[in-house]
């Protein structure tokens, strides 16, 4: 991807890029959606041609909060009858779209069928109407759910801070081994060079970056909070990041968050954490949306790392 280092256009809109308007009381009107895939009845008869089975299941009722599990439609004979469960937290920079937006429904589909695994994919709250740490709270709540079921886990951003809560928490029989951090979602109040160099990207410019952390961190809060720069977190909280368990972290070269991403890394693998890196040339954020190859890359990766397990 070409330099895009010059100064940003005074007249770029990041509320119009991101497709959102703020109301007098603070909550957004959402213009622009993925088409939504509405939920179907578990059954491997419905379709038997759909990668996967799916249903959605009210996770709490008050926060309007559910999840989305998928399944292969059928065992794979090498399984044992079990498979591992991943638990998905959709991007979207917690202010937009939802588990039945298109492209995280397909994908999580995908990865059901194709790693063979139990896909959990939370429809959690979003900002400005609830700041962080409510999407935070309500991955814990799914963790919780997951431990209540008897099952085992291995589950961006939110991985992050929801592993980093599960941490002190009894959540057994259930038993989280990896995390998958796939171009998680980091910032800071100091412009790292690729936030600098592609001040003006297309998919994530620093306007529009900086938007949507104003509308999600709690009030007052700066990007140097915890839950957007975990590097500049006290130190009893990076001492707690030494008990995270096996991550993999991947990202691409023309995302505006590989610096930080890269810094995660950094932090993590100074910690003891075993963190598998994978950084790839180009791109741009969420690229695996758009580029069929990538995604397929990606779910390789992800393959991989699970079935190391």
């Amino acid at each position: 991807m070409e330099d895009q280092s010059s100064s940003a256009t005074p007249s770029m809109d990041p509320y119009k890029l991101l497709g959102i308007v703020q109301n007098p009381d603070g909550s957004l009107t959402r213009q622009t959606h993925f088409p939504s895939v509405p939920a179907t009845e578990e059954t491997s008869t419905a379709n038997p041609s759909q990668l996967a089975i799916f249903k959605d299941i009210p996770l709490n009722s008050e926060n309007k909060t559910f999840i989305r599990l998928y399944r292969p439609p059928t065992l794979p004979s090498n399984t044992g009858n079990k498979l591992p469960l991943l638990i998905h937290f959709h991007g979207g920079g917690f202010i937009l779209f939802s588990v039945t937006s298109r492209p995280f429904h397909d994908a999580c589909c995908v990865k059901a069928a194709m790693i063979p695994a139990v896909v959990i994919s939370l429809e959690y709250r979003l900002a400005p109407e609830h700041r962080l740490p409510a999407a935070y709270d309500d991955a814990v709540e799914t963790i919780m759910w997951v431990r209540d079921q008897a099952t085992s886990s291995a589950g961006g951003n939110m991985v992050f801070q929801a592993a980093l809560r599960a941490l002190d928490m009894d959540i057994s029989p259930v038993k989280i081994i990896g995390l998958i951090m796939n171009q998680p979602y980091f910032s800071g109040v100091e412009r790292t060079e690729s936030e600098k160099r592609f001040f003006n990207d297309r998919m994530l410019p620093l306007p529009a970056n900086d938007l949507m952390w104003s509308l999600a961190l709690p009030n007052g809060a700066d990007r140097d909070h915890e839950f957007c720069n975990p590097m500049a977190a006290d130190e009893s909280l990076k001492e707690k990041m030494e008990r995270l368990p096996r991550c993999l972290v991947t990202g691409h070269g023309g995302d505006p968050l590989i610096d930080k991403q890269r810094e995660l890394v950094e932090m993590l693998e100074a910690r003891g954490v075993d963190v598998v890196a994978e950084f790839a040339e180009g791109g741009c954020h969420g690229i695996e949306i758009f580029d069929p190859l990538k995604a397929k890359a990606l779910l390789q990766s992800i393959k991989e790392f699970v079935n190391r397990h």
